[in-house]
């Protein structure tokens, strides 16, 4: 599939680059061997406001805007429409308007969900998810289906929203910077949780009447599902030590007890991590049978393979780069050199579009 929005193809430089991770869980090390390749990419959207989350109806994109707005992408034109929420947008470090998944019936009901931080009337910052209503003119807040989830103030607000193949909403929140809560149930920070799609509790959730999936978890962003139903997600770690993870119901990721190859019992441990310098992995999607995540701090686009836990850099030269996209052979992901730890580029930040078929990965 081929946007019409840019004709011009650009040819770029590829690097993949390989990190050897054992079986055993050893902090991976980087191979000194970097093949280059030269492939084509296509710029679908432009001068982009710290973009957060890509998704796809049909051939229409969305694309939601730390700053508030959500840049719609129809028959290859690019307009931004306003997104009138019902609590004033915070605009801390890292927070803001992030998380977005349409409804399954979007073609019909033109619903969606956002996750987004704000300022309560004390001044005190907390995250909700909302329902928004599309209309031709803006998209408007609803209903509230989650609120009051931790907010940092400064950082690891989480954020990211997916549906799952069982048909629930799943969230991922940050820990707040408050560490220790991560291991309490009730403290609905660094999590995963899901709900039902009007925000009620399912009755398999893990715990009675508790929206928390998975605890244990320092700021998770990214949430993907394999062909085989099985869920895994990126995480961000301490200074490094950024994690990739089987997520199952009712599991404790550990935090802040253990970090990388570190194990305890009655918590898991990740199938791979980062060590150090961190990748800060952000979204997540699946090729085939392998992992693709977006890695901010790592500058890259990576891929990681369950059944060897090796982890590729399969995209780099764009800087930071916030979300993916999988669709077919086709990857879609953002950039997000303008949150204030990029360099920004020319007409920073964009959508890029990239034929995986066309990548050759070395053995």
């Amino acid at each position: 599939m081929r946007s019409i929005l840019f004709q011009k193809r650009l040819a770029v430089t590829i690097g993949l680059l390989l990190i050897l991770a054992s079986c055993s869980g050893q902090q991976e090390e980087e191979s000194e061997s970097v093949s280059k390749h030269e492939t084509e990419h296509e710029v679908m959207a432009e001068n982009l406001s710290i973009p957060w989350s890509i998704v796809k109806d049909g051939e229409d994109f969305y694309l939601t805007e730390r700053t508030g707005g959500i840049v719609e992408i129809k028959d290859g034109k690019q307009a931004e429409k306003k997104v009138n929420l019902s609590k004033p947008l915070a605009s801390q470090p890292e927070a803001g308007f992030m998380g977005l998944v349409l409804h399954p019936d979007f073609s019909d009901n033109q619903q969606a969900f956002a996750y987004y931080t704000y300022n309560d009337e004390d001044g005190t910052p907390y995250n909700r998810v909302v329902v928004l209503q599309r209309s031709e003119a803006a998209w408007d807040e609803t209903d509230v289906l989650l609120d009051r989830i931790p907010s940092g103030a400064q950082y690891h607000h989480g954020g990211r929203l997916k549906i799952g193949p069982d048909g629930k909403l799943y969230i991922t929140t940050g820990d707040a910077t408050k560490e220790e809560k991560a291991q309490e149930l009730s403290f609905l920070g660094g999590k995963i949780l899901r709900v039902n799609l009007d925000g009620s509790i399912p009755e398999d959730n893990p715990f009675r009447n508790s929206p928390v999936y998975s605890y244990g978890q320092r700021n998770p962003q990214g949430l993907a599902w394999n062909d085989e139903g099985k869920l895994y997600g990126t995480e961000h770690g301490p200074n490094g030590y950024d994690e990739v993870n089987l997520l199952e119901a009712g599991k404790n990721y550990g935090w802040p007890e253990i970090t990388g190859d570190e194990t305890a019992e009655g918590m898991v441990s990740p199938l791979a991590h980062s060590g150090e310098p961190s990748w800060a992995p952000s979204g997540a999607d699946f090729w085939k049978d392998k992992l693709v995540f977006a890695a901010l701090g790592g500058q890259s686009v990576k891929l990681f393979d369950p059944a060897t836990r090796e982890i590729t850099t399969l995209i780099e030269g764009f800087g930071r780069i916030r979300d993916v996209l999988v669709d077919g052979d086709t990857l879609y992901f953002v950039s997000n050199n303008t949150d204030g730890r990029g360099i920004p580029k020319e007409n920073d930040d964009k959508l890029y579009e990239v034929d995986l078929g066309s990548l050759t990965l070395e053995e």
